[in-house]
């Protein structure tokens, strides 16, 4: 074998002298490719490009240029393309410049190879049909090799005669209009860029696009191995993101542009502002504002009539629950929402408002068919360790919210309430105006005393653990009601406590000396109990006292009358008498009448004159 000194000298020679001469070769071809390239022949060849790719008839007004270094290059202005004219030569889009690279060895061979392809100020016009996608009408080869392209085991395939080179195309400054048969809808989109990776037909695709609408910027990042069976409408594996202002949302898995048939993957959708996307989308609803962040995380996937979502993580205004859902499609269109969330926490007025809105949506100002809610049934389970419904404050709760066309149900269950249980049933009736709603409460065993404290409550109230049982009803729609529009039961029972700011053996004092006085001119101790029972009707804005009766341990007070509750006002008869029939000559029968407003009404001794104490008849 020869020693590497005698040979190497030799190799590099020849090597340094194929460099040379490619070297050579190349600057040659640059310096003499404007003589050699007929710029007639590259115009009509991108003409040809561009009409056989989208089917339509490319015209170019603009004189081409040519460019040979650093690479081939030809740009072409004032570019239009329309139908053929024997199909009504509908414009399809101009586009102001339009370049791209070519081979320069094929331009001299006389045919002409391009690749690269920048757009600048595009404007297109495109129909999305009732399917929901882009109407490839006229068959150029894109639409040629998306209608043939088929899956084979999982992966795009498509006809070689079909297959096409590429590259990558770059948008700058575009416009693009959609029409969307299914909304009747024209979707405008200015600003757009894009960079769009496609080395052939047949190849994966990566594409980045950005676009301004109605006053919101979009970025939508696109990937998938099988773009055509994507374009087509068909079902391959995809990964898609949007971001903007508004709303984020990711999508990673399988599945289509056209429908939801055979979809499968992961999901994420973030909402920052509700309201603000609900204006910017033209679908405001009206106190809505409570109902502000939203975000879900999911696996999603195809189910009988609708999806399915496994391992959710919901937020709602800061509020994270995990569980599964569903939504389904009846025949009759109508969409079902279902499933069992449980939180750590939540505030329980955002779902309340969207109870109310959910059948809101059918009233005044809302299209006749009663909008996209009217057409939403709701069948929801949810568990919270700790909820809110300001002021209140519940624990450990289970409950359900039930929404069918034109009623509505929301229900606890069980929860945890000031020590205690209660128990809710929320429903609500919708129907041409006239709808009315019933809430019933049913509350055990709760420390009413700490709940007037916490809530900071005026006036000579009982301060006891007791029990509560309100039902109420109105003929009135839920979310118009006003107090005045209510009625019901209301009756309350407690065990052995007091009411601060009650001196029962002072009211007795002022009674003998004063013909009327101050609720404050009493108050100076508390009146101990050993029971209190309340039992009231409310009505026309009042209720009505039908027997109270706060039994002490040497005196009971019994009360009845009106409480007009909007205007703060009282119209009460009352007693105090012994509750032992043996101290009733040492603590006799005294009648009075309470007034004025509260917390601190006007109480005025009656005269005895054959009475019993109110409440006792």
């Amino acid at each position: 074998m020869l020693p590497v000194s005698r040979w190497l000298p030799g190799f590099a020679r020849i090597a340094t002298s194929l460099i040379l001469f490619a070297a050579i070769v190349f600057v040659a071809l640059r310096v003499a490719a404007p003589y050699l390239v007929s710029s007639g022949l590259v115009r009509s060849g991108i003409e040809d490009v561009l009409s056989k790719w989208t089917g339509y008839q490319a015209e170019i007004k603009g004189a081409p240029v040519l460019e040979f270094w650093p690479t081939p290059r030809i740009t072409l202005n004032q570019i239009a393309i329309r139908q053929p004219e024997s199909s009504g030569n509908k414009l399809l889009g101009t586009i102001e410049s339009l370049s791209a690279d070519f081979s320069l060895i094929d331009a001299i061979r006389g045919s002409a190879r391009f690749h690269e392809f920048h757009l600048l100020r595009p404007n297109l016009s495109l129909t999305r049909d009732q399917q929901g996608l882009i109407d490839w009408t006229y068959a150029g080869q894109l639409a040629k090799a998306i209608t043939s392209a088929r899956q084979e085991g999982g992966a795009e395939v498509l006809d070689q005669r079909l297959d096409a080179t590429i590259g990558a195309i770059t948008v700058e400054d575009g416009t693009l209009n959609v029409a969307d048969l299914a909304s009747g809808k024209t979707y405008h989109f200015e600003g757009v860029t894009a960079d769009i990776t496609w080395p052939r037909l047949s190849s994966p695709m990566t594409a980045v696009l950005m676009a301004r609408t109605s006053g919101e910027d979009l970025k939508l990042d696109f990937s998938s191995n099988s773009p055509l069976l994507i374009f087509g409408g068909k079902v391959a594996q995809i990964k898609t993101a949007l971001t903007s202002r508004l709303i984020t949302a990711e999508f990673n898995g399988i599945g289509g542009i056209s429908g939801l048939a055979g979809l499968s993957g992961n999901m994420s959708v973030n909402i920052p502002d509700m309201p603000a996307l609900l204006a910017w989308s033209g679908k405001s609803i009206a106190d809505v504002e409570t109902l502000r962040a939203f975000s879900i995380e999911s696996d999603i996937f195809s189910a009988a009539n609708g999806l399915r979502f496994n391992d959710v993580v919901l937020g709602l205004n800061g509020a994270n629950a995990t569980g599964v859902m569903d939504i389904s499609i009846d025949t009759n269109a109508r969409a079902r929402l279902g499933g069992t969330l449980a939180f750590d926490h939540m505030n329980l007025k955002p779902f309340f408002d969207a109870f109310t809105l959910r059948l809101a949506a059918g009233e005044a100002g809302a299209p006749e068919d009663g909008g996209p809610l009217q057409k939403l049934d709701v069948d929801l389970r949810l568990s919270a360790k700790e909820m809110q419904l300001p002021p209140f404050q519940l624990f450990d709760v289970g409950a359900s919210i039930i929404v069918s066309s034109n009623e509505a149900k929301f229900d606890i269950g069980d929860s945890q309430f000031e020590g205690g249980e209660m128990t809710a049933h929320l429903e609500a009736m919708r129907g041409n105006f006239d709808g009315g709603g019933r809430l019933q409460v049913s509350i055990r065993g709760a420390d009413f005393a700490g709940l007037i404290e916490r809530l900071q409550l005026k006036g000579p109230l009982p301060l006891t653990n007791g029990s509560l049982d309100i039902s109420l009803k109105t003929n009135k729609p839920i979310w118009t009601a006003g107090a005045g529009d209510v009625s019901g039961q209301l009756a309350f029972h407690g065990n052995a406590g007091s009411i601060a700011g009650l001196d029962v053996e002072a009211i007795r004092s002022q009674a003998a000396q004063q013909k009327f006085f101050p609720l404050s001119a009493v108050s100076g101790r508390a009146f101990e109990f050993n029971r209190v029972d309340v039992v009231a009707t409310l009505a026309d804005g009042s209720a009505e006292l039908r027997g109270v009766s706060v039994q002490g341990k040497d005196e009971t007070l019994t009360l009845s009358g009106i409480i007009p509750y909007e205007s703060s006002g009282l119209a009460l008869s009352g007693s105090l008498l012994a509750t032992a029939d043996a101290k009733r000559a040492v603590l006799p029968l005294l009648p009075f009448f309470v007034g004025g407003s509260w917390p601190n009404p006007v109480i005025s001794p009656v005269p005895l004159i054959n009475q019993q104490a109110p409440g006792l008849q």
